[in-house]
């Protein structure tokens, strides 16, 4: 007798009994769901499993396309898959990595190629790509004990891999396979390459930049952005990571266990001042500046960053004085809404931008001006009875998120404004073919920094965080570019110093929440590192505002 299972699907709202032993692929089959855009993985009991998953029990499930996050994750490390066994068959001799998310698709270094990265190595690429996919290759997914997966890795000069695995701990691995090549992957991959429906690859600096579709369009590439600057930033941390011998995690695992842990935090907290530093001598070198406007998304680290440039332009000579832009909202009924109705204080035009030129205009010119404040319980705007009057020394900083938006400063000379962009740009790889998102670096901090001195959940903050970064793309990655300086505020070791804080609040989630597959993929991750004391962290270090102890006052 068939023994058969009960499934509560999501997709269709309905409980289904499907046999036992059947994997995903063929119980989305079964319901002949038919996304729009295929299928990818799904979410079994809030926990995201490829395709290949076999069902035993009664699950929760929801099938997902390249629309979702996750959907979108398991088609990108499929085609990197592909990428990398076209380059195994094309240039065996070559060394991919899978370096940078940047302009709207993923910077790839190819080393070791005798004639560099030529377009028509690039062409060769596509085409053997385009070979891979229309073959329609299943992707066999093997388990294995660990030691053969690792010296199987070693055999075929994966040696980030080998060095990935063996810090992890597991007793067995999990690795696929497309016909004779084998790679790793910390997550799921799609059942066959044919279900990779668009792709492109082109030259890129020197290396490649390996496009994918649009999430919100996905019968269309994402829209290539000049991104020079930024892709200037990611090259400048690469150079570090070369100073300090460190550019995957299991080589970060080993340096610690090395002992070598003190040495790479200061080194790199020593790296960052001194990029803090050069950027106060440049601004005051210039007679001209006035204003410095500071943006950066969610958890960037920017209010530490913009106290640590303070004490920067002190020690150059000049008098920083920092202007919260909160101070500068309109009256709560002349606030924007959302398309629900909100307030939505994160729209631009929730500040009051006459006022703030008027006023930037006014201290300039040498005049004194009474600086407003935001009553958040009245929702007004009052007179603080603070005035300020600007000495030939004195520089304003406002930092905020509307910072590098034209707008927000119309009035004022490009002269007078030195405009810096901050973020986490995440340079670390897991290993060569496993990258890790900024976006990551970020909501890590943030969970941590959430519970420490806001009070809410690990829950709590991932539940938010669309909604977050929905505005981070509306109102501040538009401007990037408009930068004249960009930090980068990650720090190479700063995921083995969030590791003891942040895994605790992830593992409170529970399996019943929607939140539960962020949280096990973030757990997943954190799991492959070994964790470092926080100690010895300067009390001026930027990761000081998400795990505590910094010397600076917020």
């Amino acid at each position: 007798m068939l023994t058969t299972l009960n499934i509560r699907c999501k997709n269709t709202g309905k409980l289904h009994k499907v046999p036992a032993g059947y994997n995903l692929e063929q119980v989305y089959e079964m319901l002949e769901l038919h996304l729009p855009y295929g299928c990818t993985s799904a979410k079994v009991n809030n926990k995201v499993e490829g395709l290949h998953y076999t069902l035993f029990n009664d699950k929760d499930i929801e099938f997902l396309d390249i629309t979702s996050a996750s959907g979108m994750r398991t088609y990108t490390r499929s085609l990197f898959f592909v990428l990398y066994k076209a380059v195994v068959e094309l240039y065996p001799e070559a060394r991919l990595r899978v370096s940078t998310p940047v302009s709207n698709g993923y910077y790839c270094r190819l080393d070791g190629i005798s004639s560099g990265v030529t377009d028509e190595v690039v062409d060769a690429l596509r085409s053997k790509m385009q070979e891979i996919i229309a073959a329609d290759l299943p992707y066999h997914r093997i388990t294995c004990p660990t030691e053969d997966a690792v010296r199987l890795f070693r055999e075929n000069g994966q040696e980030s891999k080998a060095e990935l695995l063996e810090g992890y701990g597991s007793l067995y691995t999990n690795y696929y396979t497309l016909g004779e090549t084998p790679d790793y992957f910390y997550g799921s991959l799609l059942i066959r390459t044919g279900q990779i429906t668009l792709f492109d690859v082109i030259p890129y600096y020197d290396g490649i930049l390996l496009r994918l579709p649009d999430s919100e369009h996905p019968q269309q590439l994402k829209p290539m952005i000049d991104q020079h600057k930024m892709f200037s930033v990611f090259r400048e941390q690469h150079n570090w990571q070369h100073i300090l011998g460190v550019s995957t995690i299991g080589e970060l695992n080993k340096a610690n266990e090395e002992g070598r842990t003190n040495e790479l935090v200061n080194v790199s907290e020593a790296l960052q001042e001194k990029k803090i530093s050069r950027m106060a001598d440049r601004i005051a070198e210039n007679p001209n500046i006035r204003v410095i406007l500071i943006a950066g998304p969610s958890s960037s680290g920017k209010t530490t960053f913009s106290k640590r440039l303070a004490v920067q332009l002190i020690a150059s000579g000049k008098k920083p004085v920092a202007i919260s832009l909160d101070d500068y909202f309109v009256n709560r009924h002349d606030t924007p809404r959302t398309p629900e109705g909100e307030l939505d204080y994160e729209n631009i035009n929730a500040l009051n931008i006459p006022l703030l030129n008027s006023q930037i205009k006014a201290l300039i010119a040498g005049e004194e001006v009474e600086l407003p404040r935001y009553n958040f319980q009245t929702g007004m705007s009052e007179k603080s009875g603070k005035r300020l009057k600007l000495s030939p020394d004195t520089l304003i900083i406002f930092e905020g998120i509307h910072a590098l938006n034209p707008t927000l400063t119309s009035d004022i000379p490009d002269e007078n404004k030195f405009k810096i962009y901050a973020s986490a740009l995440t340079t670390i790889l897991l290993d060569d073919h496993n990258y890790i998102p900024t976006t990551d670096n970020r909501l890590l901090r943030r969970i941590v920094r959430d519970y420490k001195y806001r009070g809410y959940s690990a829950e709590d903050t991932i539940k938010r965080w669309p909604m977050v970064r929905e505005g981070e793309s509306k109102w501040i990655f538009p401007y990037q570019e408009e930068a004249d300086e960009m930090m980068n505020t990650a720090l190479l070791f700063e995921f083995s110093a969030l590791h003891q804080q942040a895994l605790p609040l992830l593992e409170q989630v529970p399996e019943s929440a929607p939140e539960y597959s962020e949280a096990y993929r973030l757990r997943k991750f954190l799991s492959y590192l070994k964790p470092i004391s926080t100690k010895g962290l300067p009390p001026t270090s930027l990761l000081r505002e998400f795990l505590g102890g910094s010397t600076f006052k917020y």
